[in-house]
C-alpha cells in the first residue's frame, strides 16, 4: 500500500499531460509494430489485447442509448483497425521467418487457433476463414456501410427542421436559451457523427479485404520460403506455413467481426429511451398474442411425425408459459381512483359563486393525461415556461392560467378563454406529433391533414414512426404539449393588452417601486393615476409594443404629464421615447429600414379626413380600398422576408393604426417622428399605386 500511494499521487499530478500523450503514444506504438520485430510472447499479449478491446467496443455499442453516447467510435474504429493490421504485419514476419520450426513458431494464440479451433486441418481453417469473411464483408459491413451513408444524408437534410423545432420550443417558452444552445450543439454533433461514420465504415470494409490478401500472401510466401530456403517438401510446407497463416487470419478476423457488429449496432440504433437489450425485450417479448401464436406453431410442428418432438415441445411450453404470464399482466384492471362524496347540506353559499377566470384553459377528457404528472404529463410545466417567457419579453407577469376539464368539449379538444370569452380553440392528440410545413415542402405525409392552430400553417398529425422521416423532409415536428403551449403563448402575445388588468398594473407598480422607489413615487399615482397608467400601457400593448423598458415609459410620462392627461396623447409621446426599441423589435439590429409609403395624393386625402376636427370621417369606399391594398402589400413584404411597416405622418398615425389593425394585423404603422436619427429610410412599395 505504501508503494502504491506515490504512484497514485504522481498520476493525479500529471493526469492532464499524461492523458494528452496517451493517444499519440498509442498510434506510435501501433505503427512501430509494423517495422520492429516482436517476440512471440509480446505477439500473444497484443493478440489477446486486440480480442479484449473488440469485446469492450461491442459491449459499449450494445449498452449505449443513442449514437452520440459513443461519439468517439469512428476514432476507435480507426485505432482498432490499425492495431489489427499492425499485428498482421508482425505475425507475418514471424511466420515467414520461424514457420519451419513448427506450429508454435508464431506464439501460443495463433497455435491455439490453428489446432484447437480448426483441429489442425488447414483446409477446414481456410473454409471457416472464408465464411467469416463473407459474413463480415458481404452481410454486416455492406449493410452497416449503407445505413451509415443513408443516415448521414438524412441527418444533414433533417438539420433545418430540427433547428426550427428548437426555435419553436424557445419561442414558446418551453426551453431557455441555455437548453436551446445545448440542443443545437447536439444536432450539430449528430450530423458530424454520422458523417464520420459514413467514412469510418470504409475502414471495416478495407480491413476485411486486407485480411483476405494477407492470408493469400502468407500462403504463397510460406510455400516459397519453406520450399526454397528451408528445403521442405510441399506437404511439410503446407502443414507448417498454411496452418500458421490460417491461424493468424482467424486470430485477426474474430476481433474484426466483433468490431463490424459493433459498427452495425451503432449506425442502426433507433430510439433514446433504453439500451438495446431492454428495447428488444420490450418490443419482441411483451405481447401475449405474439407469444401465444409462436407457442401454438411450435406445438403443431412438434407433433408432426418425424420431427424432433422433445425440442419443439419444450420451446412450445416455454413460450406458452410466457404468453400466459403476459396475458395475466395485461388483463389486470387499472386502479380506480376513490371518489369522495362531497360533504355539506346542499345549501347555496357565497363560495358557490366563482369569479370568471382571467385566463383559462379547458381540456377534453383525453387531454387530462397531459396535466397528470403520474402519467408523465408536463403541460403544467410548459405553461409555467410560457408565462415566464411572456414576462421576460412583454414586460409584466401575466395572470395564472386556470386549467380545468370540460366534458362538453370533444375528447381531444381544448379551449382557451380570456375573461370567460373563448379566444382560441383546437384539437391535439396525445402520443402523436404535428408536422408543420414551414412553406415549400412537397413531400407527402401519411397522416391526418390539419392546420397549425397558432399560425394557421398547413400541417399533418403523424405517429412516432414517421417523426424522423418528417424531420428529414424539412417539416417542423412538435408533440401535442408543444402545440397547445405554442397556441397559448401566441394568444397571450396577441391579447397582451387585455391581460393587463388593474391587478397586474398594481403589481407592476409595486415591482418598479422596489427597483426605483423615487422614480415611481414622483409619477404614479401623484402625476399619473393608476387608471391612466394602465390605459397607456394597454394602448402600447395593443400595437405589440413591449413595455419591458418601464423606466423610459415612466420618465416620458413624468415629462409630459403636466401638459396633458389624455392617455392617447401620452401613449403617443411614450412611443416617441421608445422609438429605438420599437424599430429594433420590428426590424432587428439593422440601420436601413425598408418601409411602405403612401402615395402623395392619397396621403393628402387621408390628412384631410383623419386629422383635426374631421378625425375618423373617411369614406367607406376609400377605407375598404385602403384596407385591401394594405393587406396585399403586407403579404408581399412577408413573402420577401421583409417586415411590413407603413410610414405615415404623425397626425394620422393613431387613426391609420386603428383602421388597418383588423385588416392587416401584422402590418406595423410608424410615424415619421418614431424613426431614430441613427437609421436610414428606404422607400419600398407605395400604398396608393397598388390600388390604382
Amino acid at each position: 500500500m505504501n508503494f502504491l500511494q506515490p504512484v497514485q499521487q504522481w498520476f493525479r499530478r500529471n493526469a492532464s499531460w499524461a492523458g494528452g500523450l496517451a493517444a499519440p503514444m498509442l498510434v506510435i506504438t501501433i505503427l512501430s509494430m509494423m517495422v520492429l520485430p516482436l517476440p512471440t510472447w509480446l505477439l500473444d499479449t497484443f493478440f489477446t489485447l486486440n480480442i479484449a478491446l473488440a469485446l469492450v467496443v461491442m459491449m459499449v455499442a450494445a449498452y449505449m442509448r443513442r449514437p452520440l453516447d459513443f461519439s468517439v467510435f469512428p476514432t476507435v474504429l480507426l485505432l482498432t483497425t490499425l492495431l489489427r493490421l499492425s499485428l498482421n504485419v508482425a505475425s507475418t514476419r514471424v511466420v515467414l521467418l520461424e514457420g519451419h520450426t513448427g506450429p508454435g513458431a508464431a506464439g501460443a494464440v495463433i497455435e491455439a487457433f490453428g489446432h484447437f479451433l480448426i483441429g489442425g486441418n488447414f483446409a477446414v481453417g481456410f473454409i471457416v476463414f472464408v465464411i467469416l469473411v463473407v459474413i463480415n464483408f458481404v452481410v454486416i459491413t455492406k449493410g452497416s456501410e449503407r445505413i451509415a451513408e443513408v443516415s448521414a444524408r438524412f441527418t444533414l437534410d433533417a438539420m433545418p427542421g430540427k433547428q426550427m423545432a428548437i426555435d419553436a420550443d424557445l419561442n414558446a417558452g418551453l426551453i431557455d436559451e441555455k437548453e436551446a444552445k445545448r440542443r443545437r450543439a447536439e444536432v450539430g454533433e449528430e450530423a458530424e457523427f454520422f458523417g464520420s461514420m459514413d467514412g469510418a465504415s470504409k475502414f471495416v470494409r478495407g480491413d476485411a479485404i486486407a485480411g483476405i490478401l494477407i492470408l493469400i500472401i502468407n500462403i504463397i510466401g510460406g510455400f516459397a520460403v519453406g520450399m526454397m530456403q528451408h528445403g521442405l517438401s510441399m506437404g511439410q510446407a503446407a502443414d507448417s506455413y498454411i496452418l500458421l497463416a490460417v491461424g493468424d487470419a482467424l486470430v485477426a478476423q474474430i476481433p474484426s467481426l466483433l468490431i463490424s457488429v459493433a459498427a452495425a449496432m451503432v449506425v442502426s440504433r433507433v430510439g433514446k429511451d433504453a439500451d438495446l437489450g431492454v428495447q428488444v425485450m420490450e418490443q419482441m417479448f411483451l405481447s401475449s398474442k405474439v407469444l401465444g401464436i409462436v407457442a401454438a406453431v411450435l406445438f403443431a410442428l412438434g407433433v408432426v411425425p418425424g420431427m424432433p418432438h422433445l425440442f419443439f415441445l419444450m420451446f412450445s411450453a416455454a413460450f406458452g408459459a410466457l404468453a400466459w404470464w403476459r396475458h395475466q399482466v395485461e388483463s389486470r384492471p387499472a386502479p380506480v381512483p376513490e371518489v369522495v362524496a362531497p360533504q355539506g347540506d346542499g345549501e347555496a353559499t357565497w363560495e358557490d359563486l366563482q369569479p370568471v377566470d382571467l385566463l383559462g384553459l379547458e381540456l377534453g377528457y383525453r387531454l387530462i393525461a397531459l396535466v397528470d404528472k403520474t402519467r408523465q404529463g408536463d403541460l403544467l410545466t410548459r405553461i409555467k415556461g410560457v408565462r415566464k417567457k411572456f414576462a421576460q419579453e412583454v414586460g409584466f407577469l401575466p395572470p395564472a392560467v386556470h386549467v380545468r376539464d370540460n366534458l362538453e368539449l370533444r375528447p381531444s379538444g381544448y379551449r382557451i378563454t380570456l375573461r370567460g370569452v373563448v379566444v382560441g380553440e383546437g384539437e391535439v392528440f396525445p402520443g402523436m406529433f404535428l408536422a408543420i410545413d414551414p412553406g415549400g415542402i412537397g413531400t407527402p405525409l401519411i397522416g391526418t391533414p390539419t392546420t397549425d392552430p397558432a399560425f394557421g400553417l398547413p400541417a399533418h398529425w403523424i405517429d412516432e414512426k414517421q417523426r424522423e422521416s418528417a424531420q428529414m423532409a424539412g417539416f417542423t415536428v412538435v408533440d401535442s404539449e408543444t402545440v397547445l403551449a405554442t397556441h397559448l403563448s401566441h394568444l397571450m402575445q396577441v391579447q397582451a393588452a387585455r391581460l393587463l388588468s388593474r391587478t397586474e398594473t398594481q403589481d407592476l407598480v409595486e415591482h418598479v417601486t422596489r427597483l426605483a422607489p423615487k422614480l415611481i413615487e414622483e409619477v404614479v399615482p401623484k402625476m399619473v393615476p393608476v387608471a391612466t397608467f394602465q390605459k397607456v400601457l394597454q394602448l402600447l400593448l395593443e400595437e405589440s409594443v413591449h413595455v419591458r423598458d418601464i423606466r423610459t415609459i415612466i420618465e416620458s410620462l413624468a415629462e409630459h404629464a403636466t401638459a396633458t392627461t389624455d392617455p392617447v396623447e401620452l401613449a403617443r409621446r411614450v412611443r416617441m421615447a421608445l422609438a429605438p426599441a420599437i424599430v429594433q423589435q420590428i426590424y432587428g439590429p439593422v440601420k436601413e429600414l425598408e418601409v411602405i409609403a403612401i402615395e402623395p395624393g392619397l396621403e393628402r386625402l387621408l390628412m384631410q379626413a383623419l386629422s383635426g376636427a374631421a378625425n375618423g370621417a373617411l369614406d367607406p369606399g376609400v377605407a375598404e380600398m385602403l384596407s385591401k391594398s394594405a393587406t396585399d402589400i403586407a403579404n408581399r413584404q412577408e413573402e420577401k422576408g421583409v417586415p411590413a411597416c407603413l410610414l405615415v405622418p404623425d397626425a394620422i398615425r393613431n387613426a391609420m393604426s386603428r383602421l388597418l389593425r383588423r385588416a392587416a394585423p401584422r402590418l406595423q404603422v410608424l410615424a415619421h417622428s418614431e424613426i431614430p436619427e441613427t437609421h436610414l429610410i428606404r422607400i419600398g412599395p407605395i400604398l396608393g399605386e397598388l390600388a390604382a
